[in-house]
């Protein structure tokens, strides 16, 4: 089920140190794809992005908290799917540019864990089995800022991916 909530639009602390990172893709594209924000997308960015994305021109993007994207314009965001819960609790999940989709993390603090090993949303959710590429300095922001204790992406992306399962066939049902 997807639950639109209030407007907690508060960029957490956490995100604004990953936002002060320069992520390096590669020559060849070994590297994380990801451009992280400094604010989340406004709730209208949001609304207008989610219904050009599936179609249904009815929905709204409270749902979202969109912090990022990679070179194509796949979107990382913070999905409110737990209800009562605050933002650094919630999901994150990656919505490509072409339909592609995936849980990242269950939490956020799991997701600094994730950038830690070198994966950035969009490898996390359709590329999780390359081979980790610990980054220090990531692994030094998840140190200060992670509530969780640090685990490899895979373990992390594997518990998320089974948690909310119903995710993909969730936003079918949004399409029109």
């Amino acid at each position: 089920m997807i639950e639109t909530f209030g407007g907690d639009r508060r960029f957490p602390d956490a995100l604004a140190a990953v936002a002060r990172v320069e992520f390096d893709y590669g020559e060849e594209g070994e590297g994380v794809d990801f451009e992280p924000y400094n604010a989340f997308d406004s709730a209208e960015e949001t609304t207008d992005w989610i219904r050009h994305w599936t179609g249904n021109h009815e929905l709204d993007g409270g749902a979202y908290r969109v912090f990022g994207q990679d070179g194509t314009g796949g979107l990382a965001a913070i999905w409110c799917v737990r209800p009562g819960r605050p933002l650094v609790e919630q999901p994150v999940v990656f919505l490509g540019s072409e339909g592609e989709r995936g849980v990242v993390a269950g939490n956020l603090s799991d997701f600094l864990w994730v950038l830690a090993d070198g994966f950035g949303p969009m490898e996390a959710a359709l590329y999780v089995e390359r081979e980790p590429r610990p980054d220090a300095d990531l692994a030094g922001l998840a140190g200060r800022y992670a509530t969780t204790p640090r685990r490899g992406a895979r373990e992390i992306v594997a518990e998320a991916q089974a948690e909310f399962a119903s995710f993909s066939e969730d936003l079918d049902a949004l399409c029109r």
